[in-house]
């Protein structure tokens, strides 16, 4: 077979890929806007500001190899500087919703600048380590409600004209936040600076031989994936109007981790559907109380056991193989 031919076959592929991922994501959006109208739409919102969060982590994780145990941290904080913002303050949802986004992305460049001078166990420790302190800070802190968190959050008018009271206004709101986060991230990791996190988490050596700063962009992989952390906990801390420890418990952190593996680590729609299964798990199967947790258990040693790509991951996995055979 000629160079000519190969390239062209490739060009053929990438046509046939880019258009399978347009019309994904077309479907998606759709199934998106109909949703609320046969799914409850606080359990939606609830599995969009998880999906967001999941697919923050999943930027550090899945594209640079960071695992952090102390994202939420940037959720749960987010969440009280965006109900203290908004509740005390008397400013406009969209302000809140900036200020916990700011304070998470500030939050991720002070923990990640220290964090990163150590690799493997030793980061994931120091990010845990850190996580805890800001539990501390927000059980004892005047602002925070200490166990009680802040509560009676008012969602308030988006740009003064957009009543947020309702809940399928709320929803769409959400949505479009969800969708916007989820287009920048795909565009970052699609972008030479993503190629850049792929390198290091292959092969850090190599990119710091071929002249790569590696602390710096894993540094900014780090604030964005907070900052995105933070835009989720500010927007799940309108859409319930509370801010309580749970968000910034260690807990937290690890469900996180939970979703992004079960859809699949490294890919950009996988923890959109770790997200959902998690949540959907804990909604439906609330009834049966404590049992939730052995359930989610099952289901990751499972996934861990059949899917070891996580679902998206392994669906993805056996698309390339049917189309290596039909090369």
């Amino acid at each position: 077979m000629s160079v000519n031919t190969v390239s062209g076959t490739r060009s053929t592929r990438g046509q046939k890929a880019a258009g399978f991922t347009m019309i994904a994501v077309a479907v998606a959006i759709m199934v998106g806007l109909i949703a609320p109208h046969v799914v409850y739409p606080v359990f939606l919102m609830k599995a969009l500001c998880f999906a967001l969060f999941a697919s923050g982590f999943n930027l550090l994780l899945g594209y640079v190899g960071l695992l952090s145990f102390g994202h939420a941290a940037y959720f749960g904080f987010a969440a009280y500087v965006c109900g203290h913002v908004v509740k005390v303050w008397g400013l406009p949802p969209e302000v809140g919703i900036l200020f916990g986004t700011a304070i998470g992305t500030a939050l991720g460049f002070v923990i990640g600048s220290l964090a990163i001078r150590r690799q493997g166990i030793y980061f994931a420790m120091v990010t845990l380590a850190f996580a805890q302190m800001i539990f501390f800070l927000a059980l004892q802190a005047p602002f925070t409600g200490g166990e009680d968190g802040i509560q009676g959050i008012p969602r308030g008018m988006l740009f003064g004209i957009i009543s947020l009271h309702d809940d399928m206004t709320m929803y769409y709101v959400v949505f479009t936040i969800f969708v916007v986060g989820l287009l920048f991230i795909h565009r970052v990791v699609h972008s030479p600076f993503g190629q850049t996190l792929k390198a290091i988490r292959e092969n850090e050596q190599r990119a710091i031989s071929l002249g790569y700063d590696v602390n710096r962009y894993k540094l900014l992989a780090f604030v964005l994936s907070s900052g995105i952390a933070g835009l989720a906990g500010s927007t799940k801390a309108l859409v319930f109007q509370i801010a309580t420890l749970t968000d910034v418990h260690w807990h937290a952190s690890g469900e996180v981790v939970l979703m992004t593996l079960l859809g699949g680590v490294g890919t950009v729609f996988g923890p959109m559907v770790g997200a959902f299964l998690v949540t959907g798990i804990q909604n439906y199967f609330a009834q049966v109380g404590a049992w939730v947790t052995i359930i989610q258990g099952a289901i990751f040693v499972a996934c861990v056991l059949l899917f070891r790509r996580g679902i998206v991951g392994e669906y993805q996995a056996f698309i390339d193989r049917r189309r290596n055979r039909q090369s």
